[in-house]
């Protein structure tokens, strides 16, 4: 074919090597065109064209391939205006040439469409989703003059975009099911730019991984968003989500490009949202204005003419808006799809996405309220944990973002009544938090400025509001497609907020290892079950126990969150959901005891913060009488007494239980003191805080008739200490008034006579001795406490009132009568201190019988272990002996290391009566040797006299000089006869060595008071001589030491041995 139409020159020059020969068989090949153009031979035209293609730019010769395009390039110029008849054969065939192998040829490639289309402008448009593909790879390329040429045909070809007109043919919708390249292709071909058929490859593209193309990508979105009318931004969902991963690029440019496009979009929707919330508030004030007009048809026909031409005016005014953009009538987003896109990138692992995503989400809320309100289960477990995210920023956005989703469901989360309940007209209250029942319009308060400007405030009822949302809602605008998405004209009725779901995603966030996150998922909890308590948080919905189990959080913030719910929930809940919350959190408590320990008194003060504290109280009191486990019985009462007695939250309920004159106080009393019984100290302090001071007497004389063990004597010192707190101010003051008051005295002394002679011993003795009217003591009569014939209170008060006519007259007579304590009769319908304090030794029995079994089991456990120890080897495979044996070798310690210390105790002990004895030894004489040596035996005899003064009576003697050395020598001799002879009774009194049980039953060596009265186990460290160890309060390590009256009785001396 070239043979004819082309001559044998040009088609040489056109194959050749050199660039020269080929240009200048391209500048024959335009002469030869001109021509054909000028005599009208469009046939010749053609067959030169398809020569070119066919013999040169399809050869298998890259050199022809170069003069081939060469050529098309020539012809393309020489055809000038006319070009645009003939690219449907130029242009494909310049296309396929920009995926060849040869870099040379993707070159000439590059520089004939450059040419063809500096020709063609406008006319190449129709091409423009083939070239922006190819343009697109070869942004990429490797070869550095390819990417050149790229860039200058890339930059022409937006030059054309600019210049010419677009032709927009509508929106294009469900591209998500169908292949992006089969959707281009079997759409119609149009002469111009087509924006749906550009899109599909424009989603294609944009998650290309090369920075070049990327950056290449960011360009040209930014050039065809900033085309007027072109609405890319109905699009963007499109290709959002590929968007967002270049804000990851390793390149500083492409990110920089890309947040400042995303930017634009974004600046661009809150445009679009306060046009529409202006229109449609606008439209809403006509009506209102016309529904609140006489109804008159007159008025009523030129009112309709009047809105009907101040919205034409409206919408020939608007559409002007700001930045790159002009927003125009029928722009809709898909605020939706758009979140749908955003809720991965949440929790993306780069930081600028994360950030961006949210800056979105967070401004959604204000442009989108019906739309957001919807993704709230699935936000939630995105957002909550950026809450303590390690780059700040991120932190604060994220924050902003929990709160207006939190303010969002708050005022716009409506939750369904009970079917029960008749519905109810809306008050101006429910309409200022947003709870209407009917559909509700958007927000009269833009939050732009223009919108805020242009916007006014009114009210309204909802019935109105509820109506024109209705009306308007009939009236949809004839050009809005299947893509408007746009949440201002959709009821907020058909948006429900799903409670059960957003409850189970805040449930989940327990388990996150930030405690931010933890505090504000209780914190919506709180929230949501405030706005809806009759839908969520149930006790029957698997919530609860979540609940319970967050108490055991290491974080004091999310155990008073939680505490709060809980109270909260207990409010909304009946009597039988209160009492299982105190059931399983004393259950809860048993089998935690270090929550108990360091969380028992926050947990307990911050529910008497929320909750009724005496209704807590009471309920607790009512299940611990009824507990069978009496040892953690013992110890929840002892830390319900304390907290009882120091909590400032609890001080309306020591008032009241002060108040005795009422039957509601008097029930108080009985129902604590039943529970109280599981510990006497706690009881007793129970009985000073209601002043119950006589019966607080008889619990003193009933402590007798139990064991008296270390633990008790800790809370003995433990509430002197407390007496000397401001809580007992009262009582202190109480005692200035001996005569009112006689039973107090007899209170404090007992348990003055309880004590040892320790810190607590000398603090209270000291502040019974600063009373100056302790003779008053005898004024209260003698009552036999003992055995279960205990007189009723008529009889003892009738009793105290003799004895204070007899003693202190008509004025003591009158003060009296104020003394309830004194007094019990003057209630009739008291309580009944004869059945309490039967009680109280019925449940302390109960409490001994346990700590004998317990010791009883412990005896059986090392019998077993001794008579089997042979068998031992055979039975070491077994889980429960090894138990066994573990549990029997730890106690075999602790007793050896108790009698090791009492050991090394007696050992000192006789060190410093040798010492003292060969002192006194050494200073007698005729005179005083007899004084001296008295003084001496006197020591030894007596250990807990004071050392200074012994000292002081042994030096006190006049010693003369010059003292007979026999006389020394026999006084000697007789010391070191009474020293063997006490050896020997300690030898034969000390238990053996095997014998490793019977001293912690019998209370001689295992624990209680030595012959010094110190605590065993107590680590006081060496006593003084002859004086008591003071600060003996710790517990011994047995843990159930036991002090006997008659052992204490028999050690004070070692002459007693």
């Amino acid at each position: 074919m070239s043979d004819y139409i082309l001559s044998p020159q040009v088609s040489r020059g056109l194959s050749d090597k050199l660039y020269d020969k080929r240009k200048g068989a391209a500048l024959e090949v335009e002469r030869i065109i001109r021509e054909y153009v000028i005599a009208g031979e469009r046939e010749k035209i053609k067959l030169t064209i398809s020569a070119l293609v066919a013999d040169f730019v399809y050869s298998v010769s890259a050199n022809a391939r170069n003069g081939g395009l060469i050529g098309l390039a020539a012809t393309s110029i020489s055809l000038g205006g006319q070009v645009s008849q003939y690219l449907e054969t130029i242009v494909p065939p310049v296309l396929l040439c920009f995926a060849d192998q040869d870099s040379r040829v993707r070159y000439y490639a590059c520089e004939s469409m450059y040419n063809i289309a500096k020709v063609a402008r406008g006319s190449i448009l129709r091409y423009f989703n083939e070239l922006f593909d190819a343009m697109s790879k070869l942004y990429a390329d490797s070869e550095m003059s390819v990417k050149n040429g790229a860039e200058l045909l890339d930059r022409l070809v937006k030059d054309i975009v600019h210049e010419q007109s677009i032709a927009y043919s509508g929106p294009i919708t469900h591209i998500d099911d169908q292949d992006p390249q089969q959707l281009a292709l079997a759409l119609p071909r149009v002469s111009q730019f087509s924006l749906p058929r550009f899109i599909p490859l424009l989603a294609e593209r944009v998650y290309s991984k090369n920075s070049w193309t990327r950056n290449y990508l960011v360009t040209w979105i930014a050039v065809l968003d900033s085309i007027p009318d072109l609405e890319l931004v109905s699009y963007l969902p499109d290709f959002l989500d590929g968007l967002l991963y270049f804000l990851s690029d390793s390149n500083p440019d492409v990110r920089t490009l890309t947040q400042k496009l995303l930017n634009d979009f974004l600046t661009e929707i809150r445009e679009v949202a306060e046009l529409q919330q202006q229109q449609q508030h606008e439209h809403l004030q006509a009506r209102l204005k016309q529904l609140q007009l006489p109804d008159r048809p007159n008025n009523r026909d030129q009112d309709t003419t009047l809105v009907a031409k101040d919205d034409t005016l409206e919408s020939e005014s608007t559409g002007h808006g700001k930045g790159s953009w002009v927003p125009g009538q029928g722009v809709s987003i898909n605020y939706a799809k758009i979140v749908k896109i955003l809720k991965p990138h949440l929790t993306s692992n780069d930081e600028d996405i994360q950030e961006t995503a949210l800056r979105w989400i967070n401004e959604f809320m204000s442009l989108a309220k019906d739309v957001m309100i919807q993704f709230t289960p699935t936000l939630i477990p995105a957002v909550l944990p950026c809450l303590a995210h390690s780059v700040n920023s991120i932190r604060i956005i994220a924050n902003e973002t929990n709160l207006s989703l939190y303010r969002l469901v708050y005022e716009s989360a409506l939750p369904p009544e009970p079917q029960s309940q008749p519905q109810q007209p809306p008050t101006s209250a429910q309409n200022t938090l947003g709870e209407r029942a009917g559909p509700r319009p958007q927000s009269p308060k833009p939050q732009s400025p223009k919108a805020a400007g242009s916007g006014m405030s009114f009210g309204t009822s909802a019935s109105i509001a509820s109506k024109l949302a209705n009306s308007g809602k009939d009236q949809t605008p004839k050009d809005q497609s299947d893509r408007t998405a746009s949440p201002p004209n959709k009821p907020s009725d058909q948006l429900e907020f799903d409670y059960i779901a957003t409850v189970n995603a805040l449930t989940l966030q327990f388990l996150n290892e930030h405690e931010q996150t933890r505090v504000a998922s209780l914190e919506w909890l709180l929230m949501l079950h405030k706005r809806a308590p009759h839908l969520i948080l149930a006790i029957d919905d698997g919530s609860f126990p979540v609940l319970l189990k967050t108490l055991s959080d290491p974080s004091e913030e999310v155990i008073k969150r939680d505490l709060q719910l809980l109270a909260q929930i207990s409010s909304h809940s009946d009597d039988a959901y209160f009492t299982n919350f105190m059931l399983n959190m004393l259950s809860l408590f048993s089998t935690d005891r270090r929550l108990l320990e360091n969380r028992g008194s926050v947990i307990i003060r911050q529910l008497c913060v929320s909750l009724n504290s005496e209704r807590i109280y009471r309920t607790l009191a009512e299940i611990l009488e009824k507990d069978e486990d009496l040892e953690f019985a013992n110890t929840m009462v002892q830390n319900l007494n304390i907290i009882l007695i120091t909590a400032p939250e609890l001080a309306d309920l020591r008032k009241r239980l002060k108040s005795v004159d009422s039957r509601d106080g008097q029930a108080l009393f009985a129902v604590l003191y039943r529970s109280w019984c599981h510990n006497p100290v706690s009881t007793f302090a129970l009985c000073l805080m209601a002043q119950y001071y006589e019966h607080a007497v008889a619990l003193l004389q009933s402590f007798a008739e139990f064991e008296i063990t270390v633990n008790l004597l800790i809370q003995v010192d433990k509430l002197v200490q407390l007496i000397e707190s401001p809580v007992f101010t009262y009582l202190r003051l109480q005692l200035l008034e001996p005569e009112r008051y006689p039973h107090l005295f007899k209170c404090l002394y007992g348990l003055l006579m309880l004590l040892p002679q320790s810190t607590a011993f000398a603090t209270l003795r000291n502040r019974l001795t600063s009373v100056s009217s302790m003779g008053f003591i005898h004024l209260v009569p003698k009552i036999p406490f003992s055995g279960a014939q205990l007189p009723t209170s008529t009889s003892v008060s009738g009793m105290n009132a003799s004895s204070r006519n007899k003693s202190a007259g008509p004025a003591s007579t009158s003060g009296s009568a104020l003394a309830h304590s004194n007094n019990s009769s003057h209630h009739p319908e008291g309580p009944r201190f004869p059945e309490l304090l039967s009680h109280f030794r019925a449940v302390q029995g109960r409490h001994e019988r346990s700590r004998r079994q317990a010791v009883q089991a412990l005896l059986r456990l090392n019998t077993y272990g001794n008579n089997n120890s042979h068998t031992s080897s055979g039975l070491a495979g077994t889980a429960h002996y090894s138990q066994q044996q573990q549990y029997l070798q730890q106690h075999q310690q602790k007793h050896q290391r108790k009698q090791q210390q009492q050991l090394e105790h007696q050992q000192l002990q006789q060190q410093v009566q040798q010492q003292q004895q060969l002192y006194d030894a050494q200073n007698t004489d005729s005179i005083g040797g007899g004084a001296t040596g008295a003084s001496g035996e006197q020591y030894a005899s007596r250990c807990d006299a004071d050392v200074d003064s012994s000292q002081a009576r042994g030096h006190g003697n006049n010693v003369i000089p010059g003292t007979s050395r026999r006389r020394t020598r026999d006084r000697q001799s007789q010391l070191d006869i009474l020293q063997q002879q006490q050896q020997q009774q300690q030898q034969q009194q000390q238990p053996p060595a095997t014998s490793n049980r019977s001293s912690v039953i019998k209370g001689s060596n295992a624990g209680g008071y030595h012959s010094n009265r110190s605590y065993a186990g107590s680590g006081a460290g060496t006593p003084p001589p002859g004086g008591a160890t003071g600060s003996g309060m710790g517990a011994s390590p047995g843990g159930n030491n036991v002090i006997s009256p008659s052992s204490t009785a028999s050690s004070s001396s070692p002459a007693g041995k």
